[in-house]
């Protein structure tokens, strides 16, 4: 696997850490096409970004991850809130640092998004026809209905907003941060109330660099982020993989569906954590990126 190189450059709101995997011929004088990529929601870069982007290095890209404002060693406030808006001008800003590399040929970048990072990269390419290419991995593609089968109907989104609004007023009145954890099977009101290993096996997602908490004031933002509707938005060539046995396949059929430019999906076995660090997955979508990206960009 490549080193990476550790890099900061200014985002919307803070300064951003990042790590930019540069492949062998470097240097050389070749033009290096760039990518930029996403992990899950809530993620910071070790868990997951890092993997891929270091996996396309290996296949000859320019791959930068970076961890999102207020996560891992990015600056910002309030911490571990997750904000899609703020996300996508965070990629923005990573996309313009990675073009302006002097390892990065001056052609359109690349944007590849795992699970929940597959919505903000779309988001970006919807407004920023600098993204030339989309890869998604095992994407995490909601709407309203998604999220009303997901977290408990009509009633239950509402109790999570109003949740949401109450430490909203709790951090504005004191600024102290309402969290519940990310994951957890013996807490009702986290993110995620069940026991995944991936998040919680210290030798996979459960890192020190990521302390599991979710700002409940983030609800909202998360709730009301309508990625399938982004499709008719993207003109850029679309790669999908996933797995009928992973995350919501029905909202990536519905997005491929509603694209406007070129698609293809690639359909593969797997559970959603499988994609984010076991073989073969992992191998599988890291080598139909790269070759959709050596095709498209």
């Amino acid at each position: 696997m490549p080193r990476p190189e550790q890099v900061g450059f200014a985002g919307d709101a803070a300064k951003l850490a990042g790590h930019l995997f540069l492949p062998d011929n470097a240097g050389s004088g070749a033009s290096i096409p760039g990518v930029v990529v996403a992990g899950t929601w809530t993620s910071v870069k070790e868990q997951m970004a890092d993997r891929y982007a270091g996996q396309l290095a290996r296949r000859g890209f320019a791959a930068l991850s970076f961890d999102f404002t207020g996560y891992g060693e990015s600056a910002g406030e309030p911490r571990d809130f997750e904000s899609p808006e703020l996300k996508v001008r965070d990629l923005r800003a990573a996309a313009d640092f990675l073009a302006g590399h002097p390892a990065v040929g001056g052609g359109p970048l690349g944007a590849l998004g795992v699970c929940a990072g597959a919505m903000y990269v779309s988001a970006l390419a919807a407004v920023d026809a600098g993204v030339g290419s989309l890869a998604l991995v095992a994407p995490w593609l909601h709407d309203r209905g998604i999220c009303e089968e997901n977290y408990g109907g009509a009633e239950g989104i509402e109790a999570k907003k109003a949740a949401a609004a109450e430490a909203r007023r709790r951090y504005e009145e004191t600024g102290e941060v309402a969290y519940v954890p990310v994951v957890s099977g013996s807490d009702p009101d986290a993110a995620m109330p069940f026991d995944i290993d991936f998040y919680l096996n210290p030798q996979r997602g459960g890192i020190r660099q990521w302390p599991n908490r979710f700002a409940v004031m983030a609800w909202p933002g998360w709730l009301d982020f309508d990625g399938v509707a982004l499709a008719p938005k993207v003109a850029a060539p679309v790669l999908l993989v996933h797995s009928q046995d992973a995350a919501i396949p029905d909202g990536a059929r519905r997005f491929h569906d509603g694209l406007a430019g070129p698609r293809k999906f690639l359909w593969t076995e797997g559970t959603q954590f499988d994609f984010y660090d076991q073989a073969p997955q992992v191998g599988l979508a890291a080598d139909a990126a790269a070759e959709h990206f050596a095709r498209t960009l």
